[in-house]
């Protein structure tokens, strides 16, 4: 690779939150992203309505995620009354600090959260050669690399990533603030 690994997805081109998967909502505005793009108003529901409830689940999980991440370092859950309100009126849009990004982590700044939404990917990512970290594999679904600020967690979906995984995320989360 001799191009410098980018970013590429929607949301805050400044985010401090970024959520890793691997694949792109299957809409032809979307096939030649090339940068960190922030969501407009209603772009959100529109990808809902034109690639069905994978995609919602998506961004209801991630809302969700952004709710539970701890209060000490995060202040989402402060933003609006409820993550169904955090996800339509500011998920993935300018000024949010969070990004959806369909390209492998770039570990280059201690003070990003990176979450890669399943361990395929993420063992994808190592086997290509895509992923420089310390992985610590603590059970099947999650992973954690406390220097990068970084978490493996099942794929952002209500059956894989249930509400009690997501408080165990928010745990790993405050895990990796401990180790500064």
């Amino acid at each position: 690779m001799s191009k410098a690994a980018s970013n590429i997805g929607f949301g805050d081109p400044t985010f401090k939150v970024a959520v890793y998967i691997a694949n792109v909502p299957p809409m032809p505005q979307y096939t030649n992203l090339s940068t960190v793009t922030a969501c407009a108003d209603g772009q959100i529901a529109s990808i809902n309505q034109a690639c069905g409830n994978g995609w919602r689940k998506v961004f209801n999980v991630y809302a969700k995620v952004l709710f539970a991440l701890p209060s000490e370092h995060y202040h989402f859950a402060k933003l609006a009354p409820t993550w169904q309100h955090y996800r339509d009126e500011q998920l993935l849009q300018p000024n949010s600090q969070t990004a959806l990004l369909f390209s492998p982590p770039v570990l280059n700044n201690n003070n990003t959260l990176h979450i890669i939404a399943g361990r395929t990917y993420a063992k994808a990512l190592l086997q290509q050669g895509h992923l420089k970290c310390q992985l610590q594999w603590l059970d099947e679904e999650f992973a954690i690399d406390k220097v990068n600020k970084l978490i493996v967690c099942p794929y952002f979906d209500y059956r894989q990533l249930s509400n009690i995984k997501i408080a165990r995320l928010s745990q790993l989360v405050a895990q990796c603030f401990v180790a500064e």
